[in-house]
């Protein structure tokens, strides 16, 4: 069942907060790592507050903005917008296959599976806009395909709204788990999303607004490939030529991750992108 409520800021980071809150990660982290973290980041602060000298005022509105976050539940927007890309960069560099990018806030596991030649969840004014076929091969880094492998999918729609995130979409709109023939091939039929402003009316937002940043990303389709004995991919999906491409809010974009579609003779926009998997790390 659907609504005709807008999303909100604090709507949408208390359900990336919920999700993420469910999967109580860990990590296996040594006292000596952690203080040598922890030490060197205090360090860091500590030289940061010192060069700009700052003030009592700043900083209790720092205290503020910090509890205003945590209340709004936007600690996963904030972290993957300005943080992710970071780590992200730091654990692929041992990896030949293909790039990876952010996951973002706004994955969800369990989608529904569907065969490698498949159209994704969708509603009636979806279907309106013009299709988008992504299609391609998974393989490992020999080029040997993988069948059976799975390509978990999901995108914002045409408005930049991202389901489950926005009260007014079904509960599985644009997303999906694909899994692959036997020979590792997949073709997928969704829509192009659009780009979109990360959440501006919460604590995000106020700091974005106030530094004199934007709070674009460029449209953009994320994907999570994995097959047994394989490092998984995590990654996005770009469109060459599109807004915010060089200036995305959340420093998540490669060369190697532009799509170029093309329209075939049906009227449909048409692109191949193959996925090489490394060996599983030890």
């Amino acid at each position: 069942m659907t609504t005709l409520e807008s999303p909100t800021a604090v709507g949408s980071g208390n359900a990336a907060t919920d999700k993420f809150r469910g999967a109580r990660f860990t990590a296996d982290t040594s006292p000596e790592r952690l203080s040598a973290i922890a030490t060197e980041a205090l360090a860091g602060l500590s030289a940061l507050i010192q060069k700009h000298a700052v003030t009592y005022p700043e900083y209790r509105v720092l205290k503020q903005w910090l509890i205003d976050v945590g209340e709004g539940g936007e600690w996963p927007l904030l972290l993957d917008v300005f943080v992710e890309h970071e780590i992200e960069e730091v654990n692929s560099r041992n990896f030949q296959g293909t790039k990876g990018s952010i996951e973002g806030p706004y994955y969800v596991p369990g989608a529904p599976e569907l065969p490698a030649r498949c159209t994704l969840p969708m509603r009636e004014e979806d279907r309106a806009h013009t299709a988008l076929v992504l299609r391609g091969q998974v393989t490992d880094l020999e080029g040997t395909g993988l069948g059976g492998a799975t390509l978990e999918l999901w995108h914002a729609d045409d408005e930049g709204y991202y389901s489950q995130f926005a009260p007014h979409l079904p509960e599985w709109n644009l997303r999906g788990t694909v899994v692959t023939d036997a020979e590792g091939r997949y073709e997928i039929t969704t829509i192009q999303p659009a780009p979109y402003k990360i959440p501006t009316d919460g604590p995000t937002g106020r700091f974005i607004e106030s530094a004199g940043w934007h709070p674009w990303r460029p449209a953009h389709l994320h994907l999570r490939v994995t097959s047994p004995g394989k490092q998984p991919i995590i990654t996005q999906l770009y469109f060459a030529g599109g807004d915010w491409i060089d200036d995305d809010v959340a420093t998540a974009t490669k060369p190697e991750l532009l799509l170029d579609p093309r329209l075939d003779e049906t009227g449909r926009k048409v692109v191949t992108y193959d996925f090489a998997l490394d060996p599983a790390a030890d």
